[in-house]
């Protein structure tokens, strides 16, 4: 049980590389989370900061993977960071991943109280609330972490600006046809914007797009050929297996 005495359940992920507590009920990790800590390019020695981060499993994901990575999951639901600290303990990144109770749309000052100054982060990992308001769950904690106004994304990419350094990376994952929507917003303060499609099978339309912007750049747009999940059969990709089993990374950089 967690602390609100909800029942809790521990998922495996990365194929028991990662051993996660979460709530039954309400919003749940999935291969979004997965995906998303694939695609952040960070390195060693960096500081990474997960916006939004629910329990951890993509800061604790991209901590798994990078070694001598620090990360900081900043989530503003009190119960999901008490098991996002619990859960970096148990997966033994205690000492490089910590948790913070806060809102992503917080006064700057509140985040500088918190450890996070501006400027004190070389990548931001993100994965907003994307629906509508008409389409919200019922479920409260679910209807918070994936619903979302029209400004939802300007303000937390905003957020995301002022935490990186000159040159820092955002990472996100989106809904494949709000596209339009990431673009328009990421233009405010990034460029060498790199799009990756995310298709559920060869043919269909991407259903998300995982997105990399880098700070104050002046590049151009990227877009990638697209990542299918699976192939026509519905049989799970060897690429596809190879991020949300093995750990591999997705190489959304310049070659």
């Amino acid at each position: 049980m967690s602390a609100d005495g909800d029942p809790i359940s521990e998922d495996a992920v990365l194929d028991g590389k990662l051993i996660l507590r979460q709530p039954v009920r309400g919003h749940r990790f999935g291969h979004d989370s997965v995906l998303l800590a694939a695609a952040t390019a960070a390195r060693s020695g960096e500081h990474a900061i997960e916006l939004g981060a629910g329990v951890g499993a993509a800061g604790l994901a991209l901590a798994r993977r990078v070694e001598g990575l620090t990360v900081t999951l900043v989530e503003i639901d009190p119960v999901l960071t008490a098991l996002a600290r619990d859960n970096a303990v148990r997966n033994a990144l205690a000492q490089r991943v910590r948790a913070v109770c806060l809102d992503v749309e917080a006064q700057a000052s509140e985040f500088a109280a918190a450890g996070l100054p501006p400027e004190s982060a070389d990548q931001v990992l993100m994965n907003p609330p994307f629906n509508a308001p008409h389409n919200q769950s019922p479920d409260g904690a679910r209807r918070l972490a994936r619903s979302a106004s029209g400004e939802t994304l300007a303000r937390w990419l905003h957020a995301a600006a002022r935490l990186l350094r000159p040159q820092g990376t955002v990472t996100l994952i989106w809904r494949g046809d709000g596209l339009g929507d990431v673009l328009t917003a990421l233009a405010a303060g990034f460029g060498a914007v790199t799009v990756l499609p995310v298709h559920p099978k060869p043919g269909a339309a991407a259903i998300r797009v995982l997105v990399r912007g880098v700070k104050d750049s002046g590049a151009p747009l990227r877009l990638l050929p697209g990542l299918a999940l699976a192939d026509a059969e519905t049989r799970p990709s060897a690429e596809a297996q190879a991020v949300l089993r093995g750990g591999a990374a997705l190489i959304l950089d310049e070659v």
